[in-house]
């Protein structure tokens, strides 16, 4: 029996992928491990993995094109079985009531496709309905979450077993902006026409990255009630303490520290200090990390990446900036995997190094929280005995959603930012 092979959902933002290069001709045999092809996503480069055995009988989508999510973009015959079999129009439907259940396992291509081995039927949850007919495979609670809540199921990466949408990922995930709006309320504004384009003028297509940025930030600015707190601190002992920390590195023929390390340090002892910031909304609750899954901004060609760095608490100054510069390369160059770039607690933006002093970030759905890190200034400063000396000030900014966040939380976040960064030492331990 032929098995449909469909664009897979390779990460919880991807629409629609761009098969970069078939691995596998039209006749090749395949075998369940094999790699069929190599997928864009909107955020890495991945390679697609079949997950039964068989010929590949057709391709539909060729090198460079693009598919939606859940496309049809090639077939895979049996040994055996010929294209004319497959594409044949299928036996008449039984008579009414002689019919009989369909009892076999299955072993499409949906559950391969999305990187889960098929599961018997048995063990498996009904599969939740969306918009455009394809089934999404989710536990009964979390489908019952989900609706609840507006959440689209089939925008989530299940965890569970064979890739299954579980409680826990429908409460860490972000509410839909499609949720019916509130009567009485104002309709959502609508964006003005762009001026038509003009000699010399181009026109350059969305690529899905960018898409998905605009999507999620549209969301995040919309629906987020997003708040501000501004500080500026003492960058001197830091700049001091780096340099020192450099000189014995480079001596030893070790890698040097950036300023970004020590601030990604700081934000997390601050996030294990003031632990409500490192949190979201869940609708009807407010879930508070155990973990800190520290999230960096790393612009690429197309836009920006947001790596993760998993359980950041545990991590030395050394390992953060080893783990970070390794991200952050292999997210330039598209060599992510999925797991690598999701569920993120608390998001920190560097624009320092591009001389940048100070801005407000946008919040990263579903999370409470963004820190903005401008560059390091040399200018005139008032010290403790009241003399004009010259000094080094950073300019950080913490962008915060009210529902989960309030100004005395943000404020003490900052505090102890503050302090971490005025007193570098402390990074050590």
């Amino acid at each position: 029996m032929s098995i449909p092979i469909e664009m897979p959902k390779l990460s919880d933002t991807m629409t629609q992928g761009t098969l970069l290069r078939w691995c596998k001709k039209v006749g090749d045999k395949v075998v369940a491990g094999d790699i069929l092809a190599e997928v864009e996503t909107d955020k890495a480069t991945m390679e697609m993995e079949a997950f039964d055995d068989g010929v590949l009988g057709a391709i539909h989508i060729n090198d460079g094109e693009k598919a939606a999510v859940g496309q049809k973009i090639g077939l895979l015959l049996e040994e055996g079985e010929t294209l004319e079999e497959a594409t044949a129009a299928p036996a008449p439907a039984p008579a009414a009531g002689k019919a009989k259940p369909d009892t076999r396992t299955p072993t499409g291509a949906n559950a391969a496709q999305s990187g889960a081995r098929p599961e018997p039927e048995t063990a498996a949850a009904p599969a939740a309905p969306v918009a455009d007919g394809r089934r999404v495979k989710a536990s009964p609670l979390a489908r019952k979450i989900a609706a609840a809540r507006g959440v689209d199921l089939s925008r989530i990466v299940g965890t569970g077993p064979g890739g299954r949408v579980v409680r826990e990922d429908v409460l860490a995930s972000q509410p839909s902006a499609t949720l019916q709006a509130v009567p009485g309320s104002m309709p959502p504004p609508t964006a003005a026409p762009a001026a038509p384009a003009g000699p010399g003028d181009e026109r350059v297509p969305l690529s899905g990255m960018r898409r998905v940025i605009a999507d999620r930030l549209l969301l995040s600015k919309t629906t987020l009630p997003h708040f501000y707190l501004n500080i500026e601190v003492d960058a001197g002992p830091l700049m001091k303490l780096r340099a020192e920390i450099n000189a014995a590195a480079e001596a030893a023929g070790q890698g040097k520290a950036t300023v970004n390390d020590f601030v990604l340090k700081a934000c997390v002892v601050a996030l294990t200090r003031v632990p409500k910031v490192n949190a979201a909304w869940a609708g009807d609750a407010i879930i508070e990390y155990g973990a800190i899954n520290l999230a960096v901004a790393v612009a690429v060609d197309d836009g920006l990446v947001t790596p993760v760095l998993r359980n950041a608490e545990k991590k030395s100054l050394r390992e953060i900036s080893a783990a970070v510069k390794d991200l952050a390369t292999r997210a330039r160059s598209k060599k992510l995997k999925p797991e690598e770039y999701q569920n993120g607690t608390f998001t920190v933006s560097n624009l320092g190094s591009y001389g940048v002093e100070s801005f407000s970030a946008i919040i990263n759905p579903p999370q409470a929280a963004i820190l903005a890190v401008g560059a390091i200034v040399k200018k005139p400063v008032v010290n403790a005995a009241g003399e004009v000396v010259a000094g080094q000030r950073m300019a950080l900014g913490l962008s915060c959603d009210h529902r989960v966040v309030d100004g005395a939380i943000g404020a003490e976040y900052l505090k102890e930012l503050r302090q971490l960064i005025e007193k570098p030492t402390t990074l050590l331990f």
